[in-house]
């Protein structure tokens, strides 16, 4: 063989087969999160508007909230006098959005839907009967749905003590955790502990899990991809889990808060929905029902 700079083989790189095919596949990646939701109007048809007064009525009301609104506030608007068809309208008028809101515990059940505008939401009691009960209120996240979070025996401190063999971190974890409970107060900033970068077993996180326990509130958010939040029975302590569109868990976190604020509408975004409402209003012939507006 003919050397090659004082070389009898050649270097390593060189030659057949020492590059990657063409044709061979690259870098094999999660699938992220894909088809992000996004705002699209829906325009009832009112073919008599004399009949839909009190929809467009009540629907003005929501405009005035949704307009007015200042951070902290949560406004009720019971929908318990509109008959089906006026129901319909509204149902038409509101849409369905991205966060859906299950609230559990003995006894009771909430379900509770944002629409299509944000900062609004659908709070529907179950087993009822029909839609006896149901309201809309306007806000960053329905109180109702956090004040039923946490059970009332989550006063008691899970204990740290008497964990099982074999753990790596999830002593420490739960200890961390139940701390950060004790210690938040409302205004505190979020704590989150990240389990996809932190190391640890399976066992540690079936250990944290069953200590924190499960409370009375499941949310999620399909804005992009998904996300399920979920409440512990320790007060304040959120699950928090983000999953691609094939339904792989790409980002698993504990968040101790009052909300997780993936959930919770923005003052920016009730705004808009004020403006949208309006905007829905007057295309369907709503806009002389209450004079001028603000």
């Amino acid at each position: 063989m003919t050397s090659f700079l004082g070389m009898t083989r050649p270097p390593v790189g060189f030659g057949p087969g020492s590059q990657p095919d063409a044709e061979e596949e690259g870098l094999e990646y999660l699938p992220m999160p894909s088809g992000m939701r996004i705002y699209e109007p829906h325009l009832p048809e009112v073919a008599d508007p004399a009949r839909s007064a009190a929809a467009l009525e009540l629907l003005e009301r929501l405009r005035s909230a949704l307009a007015g609104w200042a951070a902290g506030q949560e406004i009720r608007l019971p929908l318990d006098g509109l008959d089906a068809p006026a129901l319909s309208l509204v149902d038409e008028a509101l849409g369905e959005g991205e966060v859906s809101v299950l609230v559990e515990r003995a006894g009771d059940r909430l379900e509770i839907q944002e629409a299509a505008l944000a900062g609004v939401w659908r709070v529907r009691p179950a087993g009822t009967g029909g839609r006896t009960g149901e309201t809309l209120l306007v806000g960053a996240f329905p109180r109702v749905a956090l004040n039923r979070a946490f059970p009332a025996a989550a006063g008691r401190r899970p204990a740290a003590e008497g964990a099982p063999a074999g753990l790596m971190n999830g002593l420490p974890i739960l200890v961390e955790l139940l701390d950060r409970s004790a210690a938040w107060t409302r205004g505190d900033a979020p704590h989150a502990v990240n389990f996809s970068l932190l190391p640890h077993t399976p066992e540690d996180l079936a250990f944290v899990e069953e200590r924190l326990g499960q409370g009375a509130t499941t949310i999620l958010s399909r804005g992009y991809g998904n996300c399920r939040v979920t409440a512990t029975a320790t007060p304040n302590v959120w699950w928090v889990r983000y999953y691609n569109s094939v339904d792989t868990l790409i980002l698993n976190t504990v968040e101790i808060v009052d909300v997780p604020a993936v959930v919770c509408a923005a003052a920016e975004d009730i705004a808009d929905s004020a403006e949208r409402l309006g905007e829905i209003l007057s295309a369907i012939g709503g806009s002389g029902l209450t004079g001028e507006r603000a």
